[in-house]
């Protein structure tokens, strides 16, 4: 069986819950090593009242304090962020074959003095790679040419030679399947009347299609019909230029299912699709798809990069 490195995530969040109902089932098909210490795992334990009938693999992380269930904390920023590293860590010295992640907090890392927004931050300074951030399921894959931007600074980051090396990035990391790549403006700009992103995006799959060799990328297609259902027949893969424009439609469609890959990197991470949920933390209440989904993609991704 594969081992999987589990970043537990914000400890005052809904990640341990999932992961203590979820480790006698998941021990079936995985080995998973879960990276928290000993004391903090039996606090989440007595919180949830909840023990697994079988043991659990720990990665020791240093950390200890009081579980604050539902709140923001410093503490749980900070741990949630070595959690993460120390997986990573196994994965780079070949005691994991892929790591999985527990939704963290952002106001949490920034308290606790981590520059990053996240995960796909770290990783790609960390590896100093492009790291590109997927979320979906069988149905539907959204890859992000920008993610945790303000809204206000995309037009300005949508340029050719940026845009060409996303795209061959992707292709790359997906192989040849088609993608379609959303315009930025109402109507795909409507000619330029509403916008004129629409001829950079253009020229840059022209570009990456010409290096490719094949049309592997098409658009720019008009963002409010992407997500139709006779679109969707032709497409498993939808690059959105921003965040919401691509993961509102995709979580209205696939919330519980949908996971979050992150692609070209030298090590595979998948993660959960959701937040910390601090309004259901600690109430045996969140659902478990999303994490179980994530477990099966990173062994499914690491046996590809076996063959």
């Amino acid at each position: 069986m594969k081992h999987l490195a589990i970043s537990v995530g914000d400890l005052n969040g809904v990640g341990m819950d999932i992961i203590l109902r979820c480790h006698d089932e998941i021990s079936k098909f995985c080995s998973p090593i879960y990276c928290i210490n000993q004391t903090m795992l039996l606090k989440a334990i007595k919180l949830l009242n909840f023990k697994p009938t079988t043991s659990m693999n720990l990665q020791n992380v240093k950390g200890k304090f009081e579980i604050e269930v539902a709140k923001v904390t410093a503490s749980s920023g900070e741990f949630s962020y070595n959690s993460f590293l120390s997986a990573i860590e196994l994965c780079e010295k070949g005691e994991a074959d892929a790591v999985v992640t527990l939704p963290i907090n952002k106001e949490a890392w920034e308290m606790a003095g981590l520059s990053y927004k996240g995960h796909t931050d770290m990783l790609r300074d960390h590896f100093k790679a492009d790291a590109i951030m997927m979320l979906g399921c069988e149905e539907l894959f959204v890859p992000l040419y920008t993610e945790h931007i303000p809204l206000k600074e995309v037009s300005s980051t949508i340029q050719e030679d940026k845009l060409v090396t996303f795209l061959l990035n992707l292709h790359n990391s997906i192989e040849d399947k088609k993608v379609a790549v959303l315009g930025l403006n109402p109507h795909a700009g409507d000619n330029g009347v509403l916008g004129d992103e629409e001829r950079v995006i253009e020229s840059a799959i022209t570009i990456a299609n010409a290096k490719i060799g094949k049309t592997i990328f098409e658009g720019a297609i008009v963002p409010d019909i992407a997500f139709t259902p006779h679109f969707r027949k032709n497409y498993k893969y939808i690059c959105a230029m921003y965040h919401d424009q691509g993961l509102a439609p995709l979580k209205a469609l696939y919330f519980d299912e949908s996971i979050n890959v992150s692609l070209n990197l030298p090590i595979v991470r998948t993660s959960v699709d959701h937040g910390t949920a601090f309004d259901i933390a600690y109430k045996k209440v969140a659902s478990t798809t999303s994490y179980i989904n994530a477990l099966k993609s990173a062994i499914k991704q690491s046996e590809l990069r076996d063959d």
